[in-house]
């Protein structure tokens, strides 16, 4: 579902408790048994103060159908040249609409991997949500939520 709705709605926390919300574009990757989300995003300072105060994460996605999903993560940035070039290739290679070519959208600091406008995020569950819009419609369906264990 994240997927085929592409944007995600993320919510941070600054450091007086108050959760501020922007758009992204997460990508999700399932290796070795693990889910982990990746966003090429620009390292604002405040994005780097909330993570700094609370290094968490809520991605939550919606369709126009009513499908809702929403992903409770820890969040990192992953400033390393190697983990930013991955990300920028796997942005540019998926296919539409989850792909893009990060240095093609007109952010003018994105011209390349390297450039230090540009970095990672990576985004780690600990909590998934799943709600299929059937079930607002009366159409039936399930809720599938899935919490790891620590």
């Amino acid at each position: 579902m994240a997927h085929r709705v592409v944007w995600a709605s993320v919510a941070t926390v600054d450091g007086a408790g108050r959760p501020r919300s922007r758009v992204l574009h997460p990508i999700w990757t399932w290796e070795d048994g693990t889910l982990t989300g990746w966003v090429g995003t620009s390292p604002t300072p405040v994005k780097r103060a909330h993570l700094t105060h609370s290094p968490y994460a809520s991605v939550n996605y919606w369709s126009p159908d009513q499908d809702t999903c929403v992903a409770e993560c820890a969040a990192e940035w992953a400033d390393d040249v190697e983990t930013r070039t991955r990300v920028w290739n796997l942005l540019k290679s998926a296919p539409a609409p989850l792909g893009y070519d990060p240095g093609g959208i007109g952010i003018s600091a994105w011209q390349t991997p390297e450039s230090p406008g540009f970095t990672a995020l990576k985004l780690t569950p600990w909590r998934l949500r799943v709600m299929p819009g059937t079930l607002m419609r009366g159409e039936g369906g399930e809720i599938l939520t899935w919490q790891r264990a620590d």
